[in-house]
Order: C-alpha cells, then sequence, then structure tokens
C-alpha cells in the first residue's frame, strides 16, 4: 500500500484524483514533485494500474532525473516502466520509430542552436538576401515562434501576404526546412511540431500511443507552448485522464513561447476537470511569502492563492539603497562574506538574482576582490565548448555523414589542407548533380579543380569510414579515445601553447568522463542515443554541484532553485521591471515582469534582500530611475527599510568596507570620480534608510553638479522631430517632468522606443 500520512490535507486529495482531468494550482514550494511521486505510487500499488500505461512530462532533464530517482525510491519494483521524460525526448522516441512515415530516416540529427545559424547563414547566402536587413537571429526566432504555433511554411506564407519582410522570411522559411530535411535533421522545434503531424496524419499509430499512455501527468504546464498543449491534448483524447500541474503566478517564458491561456483555461478544455490548489509553501518563512503574495496580487490575469507557511514569520524582507550599482555590487559581495565567515550561511546557500546578464559584471568584479568564491549561471554551455562541439561533430559525422553542418567543422580539424576554395568546390559539385555532401566527398577525385586536394578528402572520408565499422567493438568511450589518437586533436592543443590549451584538454576529459558515466548507465548504450541526451542537454541541467560557491545568475535561471539568502540586484524601474513592459500598451507584459519578480521572490528561503541603485549605467549611458514598483508594491509592514525621500541620511563609516574604498580611490574601476562607501548603523532600533554614499551624492548634497548639463525644460514636444547621436531620427512620444529632470521616450525609426533624460539625450529638434 502506498503511504499518503506524509503529504497534507491539499497534497493527499491530488494524490487520490485518478481518473479525468485534473488541474493541480501548485504555488512556489508547495511540494508538487513529492504530489506526483505518490500519486504514481498509489495508481500502481492501490489502483493497479500498470506502470507502463503512465507517462510524466517534464521540462528539463534535471527534473526527469530527480523524479525518475524518487519514483524508482518510492516504488521499487516496476517503477523503471514508469515512462519519465522530458517533452522532448519523448517526442525523439516516437520519432525514433515512426519519422520515415514523414520521409524522414530514423537515424535523425538534432541540429543546435550553432547548426541553425549555419543552416541559416548559407541560405541567406544561396538566395542572395542581406544578412544585415534579415539577421540569422531574427529570421530563426520567427521560424521558432512559427513552429511553437504549429505553423508550417505553407501556412505561414499564406499569412504574410502583403508584408515585405515577412513574405521575404516565408522564403527562407521554405528553404529552411528544406534543407534540413535534405540533411536528414531536426531542430528542436520539429521534434514536438513532427509529433503532432504524425499523430494527426496517422491515427492509427496516435491510437497505439493513447493506449500506451493512458494516464497522463505534466509539470510545470504554465510553461507550455501552443504545440506542446496540442501533443498532449491528442495523447489524453481517449481517455481523459490528464493531470497538469503548474503554478500561472510563475509562467515568466512567454519570450520562448510559453502561452499562460493553456494553465488558465484549463477548465475552458476540460470542463468536468478537478482543480486542488497547494498553498502551504515548505521553503520560505512568512514574511518572504507576504512580499511574494503582496506583489503578485497586483496581476489581474491569474488564478487566486495565497502562500502560507508554519516556519514562522523570520526576518523581514531588507531593503538596501545606494547611489550606484558599484556600491550595490560592493555591499552584497561584502554582506554575503560576513554571513559566510559567521557561518550563517554557506556559500553555496547564498544566490545575486538580476534581471539581465549585463548586470553580472560589476558584481563578479566585487565578488573577485573579495575573494569570494561564486559561479556565474548561465555562461558557455559546457556543449558549447569549440572542443566539446569538434568532438561531438565527428561523433555525429560517424553517426550520420548526411549531416553537412557537422562534416564541415571537422573535415580541416585539426588542419589536413582542406580549404575554404576546395569545400566549395565540393558544395557546388553536389548542388548541381543532387548528392549530400558527403557523397560528394566521396567523389571527389571526379570533381574538377580539386587537384592535391582531393587525395586529402579520400584520405579523410576513409578515416570516418574505419571510425564507424569500430562503432560495435570499441564503445562510446574506445570510440572517442581512437578519434583523439588519429586525428591528433590533443596532441595540437598542446603544441598551440594557448593559454587555455590545457582547460580545453579538461574539457575533453570531462566529456570522456560522461560517457563513461551514460555507458554506465545504460545497459544498450548507441551513439544516436548519446548525441540525443547531449542535445537536449538544457543551460540549468549544467549547474555545477559545487556547494561552496555564490551563485549568480538571471531570475530566469534560477526558477525551480532554492537558496537559504537572495539578493535581488537591480530593483528599480526600467531595469526590472525592464522599460520596454513599463510603456507597452499591452499590460501582460508588465504583468509577465511582475510574475518574474514573484519567481525571484521565492526562490529565499530565509533570509531576502531587495537593491536599489539611485543610478546605473545601461547600455553606455547613465540612467536615474525610481525604485522598482515591485518594491513598492511590498507593505512596509514586510521589510525592515523602505524606498528613502531625497534627503541626506546619518551614516558612519563601516570597516568591512575600507578594502573596497581602497580600490575605489584608487579607480578600480572605470568612473569618472572616486568614491568611498558608506553605510548606517543598522541595529534593530534603526528605521533610517540605508544609503550607500558616494563623491556624486555628497557634491549632490552640497548643490554642486560639476560637469551636469543644465536640466531646463527641452526645446521640443510631443509630437516634434527630434535627432540623437547614437540613435538617429525620431518623434517625441511623451515628456514626463520629474523632480531632477524631464524624462523623453523617443520612438525611433531604426532604434525602436527609448526612455532617456533629457539632459543626458541632448537631443537636437529637426
Amino acid at each position: 500500500m502506498s503511504n499518503l500520512d506524509t503529504l497534507n490535507n491539499r497534497q493527499r486529495e491530488a494524490a487520490l484524483a485518478v481518473e479525468g482531468p485534473v488541474l493541480i494550482l501548485a504555488g512556489a514550494g508547495s511540494g508538487k514533485t513529492r504530489v506526483l511521486v505518490h500519486r504514481i505510487s498509489y495508481m500502481i500499488e492501490d489502483c493497479g494500474i500498470q506502470p507502463w500505461n503512465i507517462l510524466a512530462i517534464t521540462f528539463t532533464n534535471k527534473a526527469a532525473g530527480e523524479m525518475r530517482e524518487r519514483v524508482d525510491r518510492i516504488i521499487g519494483n516496476g517503477a523503471d516502466s514508469v515512462w519519465v521524460a522530458t517533452f522532448h525526448s519523448t517526442c525523439v522516441r516516437i520519432l525514433r520509430r515512426h519519422i520515415d512515415l514523414l520521409g524522414y530516416d530514423t537515424d535523425f540529427t538534432i541540429y543546435d542552436t550553432d547548426d541553425q545559424k549555419t543552416v541559416m547563414k548559407g541560405i541567406l547566402k544561396r538566395l542572395n538576401i542581406d544578412s544585415k536587413q534579415f539577421k540569422e537571429k531574427t529570421c530563426l526566432n520567427t521560424i521558432s515562434n512559427a513552429k511553437n504555433e504549429l505553423i508550417d511554411p505553407v501556412e505561414f506564407a499564406k499569412n504574410c501576404v502583403g508584408d515585405y519582410k515577412l513574405e521575404r522570411i516565408a522564403v527562407v522559411y521554405t528553404e529552411y526546412q528544406k534543407t534540413l530535411k535534405e540533411s536528414n535533421a531536426l531542430d528542436f522545434d520539429d521534434i514536438i511540431m513532427l509529433t503532432v503531424r504524425l499523430f494527426k496524419e496517422y491515427p492509427q499509430v496516435l491510437e497505439n500511443y493513447q493506449n500506451r499512455f493512458r494516464y497522463i501527468m505534466v509539470d510545470e504546464y504554465q510553461d507550455t507552448n501552443t504545440a506542446q498543449f496540442e501533443l498532449i491534448r491528442l495523447l489524453a483524447a481517449k481517455y481523459q485522464n490528464l493531470c497538469v500541474v503548474g503554478d500561472d503566478d510563475q509562467s515568466i517564458y512567454k519570450f520562448r513561447g510559453a502561452n499562460i491561456s493553456n494553465i488558465l483555461d484549463f477548465e475552458k478544455e476540460y470542463p468536468q476537470a478537478l482543480v486542488v490548489k497547494l498553498e502551504q509553501n515548505y521553503r520560505s518563512t512568512q514574511y518572504i511569502l507576504d512580499a511574494a503574495n503582496s506583489v503578485i496580487s497586483n496581476n489581474s490575469y491569474r488564478k487566486s492563492k495565497s502562500l502560507w507557511t508554519d516556519r514562522g514569520d523570520g526576518n523581514k524582507v531588507h531593503f538596501r539603497q545606494f547611489e550606484n550599482a558599484f556600491e550595490e555590487a560592493d555591499y552584497i559581495a561584502g554582506d554575503a562574506r560576513k554571513s559566510i565567515n559567521s557561518g550563517e550561511f554557506e556559500a553555496g546557500d547564498c544566490a545575486v538574482l538580476y534581471r539581465t546578464n549585463a548586470q553580472s559584471r560589476l558584481l563578479e568584479e566585487a565578488f573577485v576582490r573579495i575573494g569570494i568564491p561564486y559561479n556565474i549561471v548561465g555562461g558557455v554551455n559546457f556543449y558549447s565548448r569549440k572542443e566539446i562541439k569538434d568532438i561531438l561533430a565527428y561523433l555525429k559525422v560517424i553517426n550520420n555523414a548526411v549531416d553537412p553542418i557537422a562534416v564541415k567543422r571537422i573535415i580541416n580539424i585539426p588542419k589536413r589542407g582542406i580549404g575554404v576554395a576546395s569545400i566549395n568546390k565540393v558544395e557546388d559539385y553536389c548542388s548541381a548533380n543532387g548528392f549530400s555532401f558527403f557523397e560528394g566527398l566521396k567523389m571527389a577525385d571526379e570533381i574538377p579543380g580539386l587537384g592535391k586536394a582531393a587525395v586529402k578528402i579520400e584520405g579523410f572520408v576513409n578515416m570516418i569510414r574505419v571510425f564507424r565499422s569500430k562503432i560495435d567493438t570499441y564503445g562510446l568511450k574506445g570510440l572517442v579515445e581512437d578519434i583523439l589518437e588519429t586525428t591528433g586533436y590533443i596532441e595540437e592543443l598542446r603544441e598551440s601553447e594557448e593559454d587555455d590549451a590545457e582547460d580545453r584538454i579538461a574539457n575533453i576529459e570531462e566529456l570522456i568522463s560522461k560517457i563513461v558515466d551514460y555507458e554506465d548507465d545504460h545497459e544498450e548504450a548507441s551513439l544516436t542515443a548519446f548525441l540525443e541526451e547531449v542535445a537536449l542537454v538544457s543551460d540549468i541541467d549544467n549547474i555545477e554541484d559545487e556547494k561552496n560557491r555564490v551563485m549568480l545568475m538571471t531570475v530566469h535561471a534560477a526558477k525551480g532553485l532554492e537558496f537559504g539568502k537572495v539578493y535581488m540586484a537591480g530593483m528599480e524601474d526600467g531595469v526590472f521591471p525592464g522599460s520596454m513592459a513599463i510603456y507597452d500598451e499591452d499590460p501582460s507584459e508588465i504583468e509577465e515582469e511582475r510574475r518574474l519578480a514573484y519567481v525571484g521572490i521565492t526562490r529565499a528561503k530565509d533570509d531576502l534582500t531587495l537593491c536599489y541603485a539611485k543610478q546605473r549605467m545601461l547600455r553606455g549611458e547613465t540612467q536615474y530611475n525610481a525604485p522598482s514598483r515591485f518594491i513598492r508594491e511590498i507593505p512596509d509592514a514586510y521589510m525592515d527599510n523602505k524606498p528613502a525621500k531625497r534627503k541626506e541620511p546619518v551614516v558612519m563609516q563601516d570597516d568591512s568596507f575600507r578594502e573596497a574604498k581602497k580600490m575605489f580611490a584608487a579607480k578600480a574601476y572605470t568612473t569618472s570620480t572616486p568614491m568611498t562607501l558608506k553605510r548606517p548603523n543598522t541595529t534593530p532600533e534603526d528605521k533610517r534608510p540605508f544609503i550607500g554614499q558616494g563623491i556624486n551624492s555628497l557634491r549632490a548634497s552640497a548643490g554642486i553638479q560639476k560637469g551636469m548639463p543644465a536640466k531646463g525644460k527641452p526645446d521640443y514636444e510631443v509630437g516634434d522631430r527630434v535627432r540623437h547621436m547614437k540613435f538617429g531620427d525620431g518623434t517625441v512620444i511623451n515628456i514626463d517632468k520629474e523632480p531632477t529632470d524631464y524624462k523623453v521616450t523617443v520612438d525611433f525609426e531604426k532604434s525602436g522606443r527609448k526612455v532617456m533624460y533629457a539632459a543626458f539625450a541632448k537631443l537636437r529638434k529637426i
């Protein structure tokens, strides 16, 4: 019998609801994974449901792995028959069996972002399309958005008649899909889209999987896009035993195509659905939850819920105000050091969250100077590093030589005398005769003008053939070691004498370790399956299990994680929320930003600090922003400070900042003036606002505005045409008078809408 006694009443209700559609609204930290695992246990042990009739879908490999481990631990025998996988890996497994019905071979390759860019670059060149006017990234994003909405090239072309830019992208989309199919390759969006197409065009295949997966569970349902929604709708259509789990308040991936309506309108799609709310939070203290509830309650497009905990009130939310971003970064690093040195928190239990990656630079410099170990999450993905991509390209070619991107990547790596001119001649020959690129390489001696390069190409082709013949006998580890030895890849790295050569060799060694682990975990490890797993790895899966480092990351990257002590940096209007969301007429944009703030706040378990800097350098310009509206939405009762009025507070020097002060005085940072760092006595009785003080603020208090332009009313009005030295010509949309300057909104012809202060913008009326 399954043990549901450890669940609270609402969790137990969700676990017992097996038949029919179920919507579990799981607030942050409410134990949703625990509910899903116990639900699976109850279905198998108490309801007699066969494990192979259960499908549990997650969004990341990390989440799937954790659920798989917990299911195995609780259920034991038979647990391995439960299909626990991500959307993409589920669809890949289906396509490996049936994609031939759609005209592809079952040994298809999965293209990553770099592969897609290479394909797109070639297409734009082939179609004589100006890549400055039609950027590769723009074309790929437009195509991705279309696929997420299940719009194929034919329908896309019909929908964009009359729009010149979209009509050109429609041509690119058609050629892009043609190129992928000729290479027997799929991009990530194809994986879902083609599975939906397979189910719609071949009902017998769909029914087979409907009968297989009679009970379906989907985690993080708020993050699903239209294609994923349709995939699940089709699979669940026959038996209607669909349980979706998610939190509309944590829907933060609109930019990736996530459609919040999927969870908010679940009851419209399934009127008979049971809705269960999980509101008891097991992560955070009550003051943190009160702050989160206060912020998110300002959204109108949401399901009403309010988080609570039995962990007690805990610390109030700290609000800290600074003159500039330098002082903000220094305070965060210094305060983290105090907490770590005192033993209050481990370094790995501290995190600094920010809205954009650009904010990380000053924070990183501060941590380096103070000597606090840290990890930046969201840097170069392990599998995106050059040396790793090179070795994986060899494996891709050995596995599927039809893939021209991988072939071209390694044909002259390490250098073997096959230059760009020779590659272009092979490409032209293949294009004229309808051959794949690798087929053309096989016929190098027949291609005019190759000369001595033909012999070198023949050697490359033979090498690939030999590698391919060794797959079954060598295993993956032996194959990679043979590649490295035969090609001399590592020797070339060592001989290069580059500064990072040893690090790159260490990365290759880490790849081999990954392969060994993979082979140990899979009795029937295959090259195709390994490449598939690597292709499906996401950034969040690559966070190092390093426990003694402070984590620096965007709020987006922090979703699904939790930390004892959290700092949220850059809490200013114009930064978080961003200016584009603030001035967008669509209210859903600011609501998405508010959900992102809610996610950031609820990452904190015991201690949360919200940081605001009165001035910050953004995109090369100094901006003066008000405290974030999300801070102002938190009642004073939940914070130990509140946004200060513009007056000079009483301050005292703090010893922990003397080293930083010396660095600033020595102009360690690129600033126009040396700075000092001061802070007030923040005893529990002290209610004065916390403000980091710099030279600029002291000048301001003395009435000195050295080097500052005059801040009189601008000589242009709303509707006037103006010119900016960087952004070009535009039209003034709005002018707002503020205490120290006029805030001007301009729609620029080439740069889009910008918000700036008149004194710094130096706009000229035309």
